[in-house]
């Protein structure tokens, strides 16, 4: 089994754009920066001792702070729905997690239970998307049937993921709903809940220069 973050290269103008206005490019990078280091550091603690998979599954060039024994490999596709598809066919059974929510990574330790009995699991995220999915077996054809069609990024995505789960027959195991970070209410929501960690440092800093 591997746990993998998807994410892309913290690079100005490339990541976070909802965030600009009112957020300059540089600091929509920084807050991805820092969100994606501190999902890193949680995923280092949750597999430790343990004999599952780090890998980071990164749109760009892999930044320098990944932590020692992470696999990288490169995103495939154009889509986010592509780039899943070929994610779990490139890496097999496992869960892959966004790079927005690190304060969540630390509540998967019930998913490698539901794994290991054949149930997949999926988190919901507040505006509608989710933020890890876990597959326990992947059969052929399985994963297009999983991803294809589905629609990305709106108010319904969970509510489509899970609806085509069941759809194939899967047991699901549904993991506790977070935020994500794509919007300014977003940012300012997670500032206000004062979480640690680089991103609470970097969130603390922005929300600063706009107030």
């Amino acid at each position: 089994m591997h746990l993998t973050v998807i994410a892309k290269a913290p690079v100005a103008g490339r990541v976070k754009t909802r965030l600009c206005p009112p957020c300059t490019p540089r600091q929509a990078a920084d807050i991805a920066e820092a969100a994606l280091a501190d999902t890193l550091d949680a995923i280092v603690a949750q597999v430790a001792g343990s004999d599952i998979r780090p890998v980071l599954l990164i749109d760009g060039e892999p930044p320098a702070f990944v932590p020692d024994g992470f696999e990288v490999v490169a995103q495939r596709g154009d889509g986010l729905e592509q780039r899943l598809r070929n994610g779990f066919s490139d890496l097999g059974p496992g869960v892959i997690v966004g790079m927005d929510t690190p304060g969540a990574v630390a509540g998967l330790g019930a998913a490698w239970g539901q794994l290991a009995r054949g149930v997949d699991v999926l988190g919901l995220a507040i505006d509608g998307g989710y933020w890890v999915i876990g597959l326990s077996s992947i059969e052929a054809d399985f994963l297009s049937a999983v991803f294809d069609d589905v629609p990305m990024s709106t108010s319904q995505t969970g509510v489509h993921q899970l609806r085509r789960l069941h759809q194939l027959g899967r047991r699901v195991h549904m993991l506790a709903s977070t935020r994500d970070l794509d919007t300014v209410d977003d940012l300012l929501a997670v500032a206000r809940a004062q979480r640690g960690g680089r991103l609470g440092e970097v969130l603390a800093t922005v929300v600063a220069t706009l107030v």
